[in-house]
């Protein structure tokens, strides 16, 4: 009943508009006057309305830039973020300058140019200068921004020192896994075959190698059984059928790792170290960070390094980055004793995006050694 009502209210709302315009229009008709064309003092009004208008807005836009300028991110905590920082400063003054200097000729273009009671009109075909410098400067412009921007993202991924300290940073719906490559500096080989409760980043090594193989067993068992007991006699069903097919197939996937094992050494992934809660790293050392997916598209975002990564299932993306400001100075320089860094996704990857999210430690190379140490291998952490 009250949608109702509230579509009459509406309804008779615009038929009283309707009627109302008609009224004036009849009432214009009966005076002899043409409410449609502006006289020359409505013109000058409309004008230097304009003028005020563009004032204000220009005075709000410095109050803006004057009291919200230093609510951005603080200064840049990894070395190339100064560089990103300039990049990004750099831009922002050419928009700045083609935004304040588009408004001005557009007010000059309002005020000099308001339209008259009589006014005449002049045609121009083409003019080859203006047409020129309207072409060659934005190419020009454009041209200096993306040489600058491709030799700034340059120097970010390449050169990589060999010293770097190797993490994996592995996505899923929805949360992130920090894996160390251990005392080797050598990152596991990882397949999404061998994904399993226990194992949640798919890592291989010959303890791994040799649970798959036995729970892949176990499922190839448990199917054929479902096969007997709803279909005696061997009929199948497509579907059960389908999915004998697909775990023979990953199991025989994974039997090839066991052959490669005789000849390459998986184990390297022992001392490989997983944290899910915080990962840390040591200031004024190069992080390479090998970014995984397992299940959707994911984006490693750590503003505060000026450091962000797309996760593509299927695909290892790298990143690297020296931090050079700890968390304890970071929380001086903001004053904020909360203050900590943070890995985000910044990709909508599902409704729980917001929670992605892990905290970062940055840390003097001795707190961070100390803090390694007291983490459990990956095959310890199997072991138990």
């Amino acid at each position: 009943m009250t949608a109702l009502l509230l579509s009459l209210v509406i309804i008779l709302g615009i038929v009283s508009i309707v009627q109302m315009l008609r009224v004036f229009d009849l009432s214009n008709a009966i005076k002899g006057t043409d409410e449609i064309h502006v006289n020359n003092q409505e013109t000058n009004n409309i004008r230097w309305a304009f003028v005020v208008f563009f004032v204000g807005f220009f005075a709000f836009f410095i109050y803006l830039v004057a009291e919200f300028g230093d609510q951005l991110l603080p200064q840049s905590a990894s070395a190339h973020g100064v560089d990103y920082d300039w990049l990004m400063n750099f831009n922002m003054l050419i928009i700045t300058i083609v935004f304040v200097v588009t408004h001005i000729i557009l007010m000059v273009f309002i005020v000099k140019y308001a339209k008259n009671v009589s006014p005449k009109a002049t045609f121009v075909t083409h003019n080859n200068r203006l047409e020129l410098i309207w072409t060659t400067t934005p190419a020009v412009v454009l041209t200096i921004i993306v040489i600058y921007g491709i030799s700034t993202w340059n120097s970010m991924l390449m050169d990589k020192p060999e010293d770097s300290i190797n993490i994996e940073l592995y996505a899923r719906q929805f949360d992130w896994t920090a894996r160390y490559a251990g005392e080797d500096n050598i990152l596991g080989k990882a397949n999404f075959r061998m994904i399993s409760a226990t194992n949640a980043l798919g890592i291989i090594n010959s303890s791994t190698i040799d649970d798959r193989l036995n729970q892949y067993d176990d499922q190839i068992a448990e199917l054929e059984a479902s096969r007997e007991k709803v279909f005696p006699g061997g009929v199948s069903d497509e579907e059960i059928l389908d999915k004998i097919i697909l775990v023979k197939k990953n199991r025989s996937a994974v039997l090839k790792y066991e052959e490669q094992s005789k000849n390459e050494n998986f184990d390297v992934a022992d001392d490989d170290i997983l944290t899910k809660v915080e990962f840390h790293i040591p200031v004024n050392r190069s992080i390479n960070f090998s970014i995984r997916s397992q299940d959707v598209l994911h984006s490693a975002y750590m503003p505060h390094f000026r450091a962000q990564m797309n996760a593509v299932p299927g695909v290892i993306t790298n990143f690297y980055f020296t931090p050079i400001v700890t968390t304890k100075e970071m929380r001086k320089i903001t004053g904020n004793p909360d203050f900590d860094y943070l890995l985000l996704c910044n990709k909508i990857c599902g409704a729980a995006h917001y929670n992605m999210q892990m905290n970062i430690i940055v840390e003097t190379e001795e707190e961070y050694n100390k803090w390694l140490l007291e983490q459990p291998k990956f095959n310890v952490a199997q072991a138990q």
